[in-house]
């Protein structure tokens, strides 16, 4: 069965929403068309920054029934994955860069129930992953470096995108790729087609006039991309 979702999907980013008012937030995202929450959690060790943590999570999982989608960018990634399915997360995503057993924390994300991702840092190639493939759900490729909301989207991303398609096409595997970092609708169509599936909105949705127009014009974007 492949993992690629028939249309592309939309992952708003809770780092660039207003903290107090989660809840509300979490309600724009739902009606906005968007299909995933996008949870970024940071330790201040492997970024120079710190968000949330477990208890937030659990907290996000009973108020929405949307995909929670949580990236972490954490030191010893192994030591909480898994953790983080148990507290609702659909979908948990670990740095190469911060696992020494990567697979080993993969096994774990997919054995507790969710489902198993990759990120990779801008400056990390997508080739690291060729003895990996089946191993992981989905890639998450930051065009970022990642860390912090509201910086400029780094170009040469988008080749390394149909890179990992064409890597992708030629193991038979059906993992899914997601892009996060300088997203918006100067670059959604190109991201998609060149093969990305999902891409993370952190400012380009919730820094908007209007959240939820802005998601139907990454949503139509996004599509067009699709359909190329």
């Amino acid at each position: 069965m492949s993992l690629r979702p028939a249309s592309p999907l939309l992952a708003p980013s809770l780092l660039s929403a207003d903290f107090t008012r989660l809840g509300e937030e979490l309600k724009v995202i739902e009606t906005s068309g968007a299909q995933v929450v996008h949870v970024d959690v940071m330790d201040g060790r492997f970024v120079p920054n710190i968000t949330i943590g477990l208890p937030v999570v659990e907290s996000l999982r009973k108020a929405t029934t949307l995909p929670l989608d949580c990236h972490l960018m954490i030191v010893e990634p192994l030591r909480y994955a898994a953790d983080f399915v148990k507290a609702g997360a659909d979908w948990v995503s670990v740095h190469q860069e911060a696992d020494p057993h990567l697979h080993r924390t993969l096994a774990a994300i997919r054995q507790a129930g969710g489902k198993a991702g990759v990120v990779l840092n801008p400056g990390t190639p997508v080739e690291t992953l060729v003895d990996l493939v089946g191993d992981f759900d989905f890639v998450l490729l930051m065009s970022v470096n990642p860390g912090f909301g509201g910086q400029s989207f780094i170009p040469r991303v988008l080749d390394k995108v149909k890179r990992l398609d064409a890597l992708r096409t030629e193991r038979g595997v059906s993992f899914f790729i997601e892009v996060d970092g300088g997203v918006g609708m100067k670059n959604a169509a190109d991201l998609v087609r060149a093969g990305a599936d999902a891409l993370v909105a952190g400012n380009a949705f919730f820094k908007a006039e209007d959240p939820k127009a802005a998601a139907a014009g990454l949503l139509g974007e996004m599509n067009k991309g699709r359909r190329a």
